[in-house]
């Protein structure tokens, strides 16, 4: 079935319905961009063979799951640290404050192979604990990672790492956890464009035994603003 506009509107008359096959690719990468937002940002060092350093960010990036703990970011394209990965397959999230956000932009240049965005960037490699690629040592937090599998498809690779270590740099530490205002991360939205936490709010997690008896929405769990 064919979608219903060949290229983007300037504005909607009706609801938009396409693929990827629809839009030009360029179009069809900017409309998801902008609709999966804000992402965090991955930060990922690795290390060649040659034992050059390596650091670019990956707003493709997440947590994939607790048990054991999984981390993932997907590659457009063969960059230098999939290509390290295939060779060394060890590599290190750094998590992007705010006042990283220049660093981290100029560090995701199409720099060759040989240099390293360590130096460009002006950031201080820190050896890690367990994987040989080192951590930038102006990020306050880290997740040492050992790459479990690659996926490749097409233009794509999605990295799969299990993470065997995590550095949280007092700094961010408060009442006996990380404290999201003092982390201030860094949040990917399209484009070139940023953005930082706003508004803090917490909902609680709805439990069976609560809501059990009750109807509709009575015991849905509402939004309480953060102090």
């Amino acid at each position: 079935m064919a979608g219903s506009h060949s290229a983007p509107p300037e504005t909607l008359d009706r609801p938009l319905e396409v693929g990827p096959e629809d839009f030009e690719e360029r179009a069809f990468y900017q409309m998801m961009t902008a609709l999966v937002i804000p992402r965090p940002i991955g930060w990922i060092s690795t290390i060649s063979e040659k034992g050059v350093h390596n650091v670019s960010p990956y707003s493709y990036f997440n947590l994939m799951g607790s048990n054991p703990f999984y981390c993932a970011f997907g590659s457009t394209g063969e960059k230098d640290n999939v290509t390290n990965l295939r060779k060394i397959p060890q590599f290190v999230v750094n998590i992007v404050s705010m006042d990283l956000i220049e660093q981290m932009n100029f560090s995701s240049g199409d720099f060759p192979p040989e240099e390293d965005e360590f130096e460009w960037a002006g950031l201080t490699a820190v050896p890690s604990m367990k994987v040989k690629p080192p951590r930038v040592g102006e990020s306050r937090a880290h997740l040492e990672c050992e790459v479990m599998q690659i996926v490749d498809d097409g233009d794509v690779h999605i990295v799969l790492g299990r993470i065997v270590h995590a550095h949280v740099d007092p700094s961010v530490w408060r009442n006996g956890r990380i404290d999201p205002r003092l982390l201030n991360p860094a949040c990917r939205l399209s484009g070139s464009a940023y953005a930082q936490l706003g508004e803090i709010v917490n909902v609680a997690r709805p439990q069976w035994k609560e809501v059990k008896g009750s109807k509709g929405q009575e015991k849905m769990p509402r939004m309480v603003k953060r102090k």
